[in-house]
């Protein structure tokens, strides 16, 4: 169940997956995929199952699936760094060539990834803009209509059964900041400075669930 969400004069929507969808436009919102990471953590002498791109693709092709958007828009940090492109397993690199061949994939650039990825289609930019939204890798101070991604937000709730820790969406008024959405990616919570300090005034949370999002104000 997404939760709807008025923002910039349109109608959005949140994926409990953590993705956001901008109906209106057919668009797509996804952040930080960090794909390959597995693969560069190998590289650094740490053994960890390389499934990470396959788990994240697939992911990825449900919402393409259940949304069918025109465009995608991947909020920087697509690979886990410049030559992570290059280390996709061919079957990985068929399922991303067919994403960018059927719908405008929109690459921003992130800190991990500043370079445009190689052979894999799409279109890379420091940022996007639409309408009266900005969609871009990490939040600028001030900014208005912005939707981003970078700090991988997470958010801690206690509950009967313990304290859950979760990935969110962090909104208010002028900012949205998406969750990692790739499989191998921690989080910051919230309440961290780099996060709050984009959010003056407080903000809600959106806490992602297996079926639904919960939202709280912080």
């Amino acid at each position: 169940m997404t939760a709807v969400f008025h923002f910039g004069g349109e109608m959005l929507q949140l994926d409990p997956a953590g993705a956001l969808v901008w109906p209106a436009a057919r668009v797509l919102v996804v952040a930080d995929l960090h794909l390959e990471k597995g693969s560069a953590a190998a590289r650094g002498g740490q053994l960890v199952p390389p499934w990470d791109s396959r788990v994240t693709l697939e992911r990825l092709t449900l919402l393409l699936r259940r949304y069918a958007p025109r465009t995608v828009v991947a909020l920087g940090d697509s690979f886990h760094d410049d030559k992570g492109a290059s280390r996709l397993s061919p079957t990985d690199a068929a399922t991303l060539h067919r994403m960018t061949s059927a719908v405008d994939f929109i690459w921003v650039k992130g800190n991990h990834d500043p370079g445009p990825p190689q052979g894999v289609g799409g279109t890379a930019v420091a940022e996007w803009i639409s309408a009266r939204l900005c969609f871009r890798h990490q939040a600028a101070t001030g900014a208005t209509g912005e939707i981003s991604g970078h700090f991988h937000p997470k958010a801690r709730v206690v509950t009967r059964a313990g304290e859950v820790v979760r990935p969110c969406f962090m909104a208010d008024g002028r900012k949205i900041m998406l969750p990692a959405f790739g499989a191998y990616t921690g989080g910051l919570d919230v309440r961290a400075a780099a996060i709050a300090s984009h959010f003056p005034r407080g903000g809600r949370v959106f806490l992602l669930g297996a079926q639904r999002l919960f939202s709280f104000p912080v």
